[in-house]
């Protein structure tokens, strides 16, 4: 959903998040992550990774840019777009 529309009290399904389509939805399920309250406390790269490994290839790096979104907005973080994490993504992570 567009960080936009998102409504913090109205969240009950992954496609409810910000930046999260069907697609980035079933990646999620594919990982483990069910229900938005899953990614509560989770690492984004450790999130990443697990990614890389269930599908067998590297991930775009904007995934974890996906990652580090959800999990701040789900500590309470402001819903925002995913691109503004692409920057600490790299500082901090550099190229993956």
């Amino acid at each position: 959903m567009h960080p936009d529309k998102v409504v913090r009290a109205q969240i009950t399904r992954l496609t409810d998040l910000p930046n999260v389509g069907k697609a980035t939805a079933r990646d999620l399920e594919l990982i483990g992550i069910n229900a938005p309250g899953d990614l509560a406390g989770k690492d984004p790269l450790q999130l990443y990774q697990a990614l890389c490994r269930k599908t067998g290839t590297r991930q775009d790096p904007c995934v974890l840019d996906v990652f580090m979104s959800l999990t701040r907005f789900m500590a309470g973080g402001p819903p925002q777009p995913w691109w503004m994490c692409t920057q600490e993504r790299k500082h901090r992570h550099g190229r993956l």
